[in-house]
């Protein structure tokens, strides 16, 4: 079975915003305030909420991902400790044990 090609982001934006832009100026024109004009008014909201996240999708796809930090060699993350144990460790005698327990990073000993 073939997978279907995505559309473009840009070209649903702009199809979607055309789509809500006639339809609100079709609603403003005949003025109805039947059921005809509630359902073209929860059109163009439809339509206006698909355009928002096409070009949130566009954006997002124009980005380069930024680079995974904890993806890296554990060498050279500092002092191999995690961010849960950051939160457990916030104060400043605790953080300086942990240095001490491991080595100091920048190679330099008081000893």
């Amino acid at each position: 079975m073939n997978r279907l090609a995505r559309p473009d982001p840009r070209i649903v934006a702009a199809i979607a915003a055309l789509g809500a832009l006639v339809l609100l100026v079709l609603l403003v024109v005949w003025r109805r305030q039947d059921l005809l004009g509630v359902v073209l008014a929860l059109l163009v909201v439809l339509l206006t909420i698909i355009a928002g996240v096409a070009v949130s999708a566009a954006r997002q796809h124009d980005e380069p991902e930024p680079p995974d930090r904890s993806a890296g060699p554990p060498e050279l993350m500092p002092y191999g400790i995690d961010a849960d144990t950051l939160d457990a460790l916030d104060s400043r005698a605790a953080l300086r044990a942990v240095r001490d327990r491991r080595g100091t990073p920048s190679g330099f000993s008081d000893r």
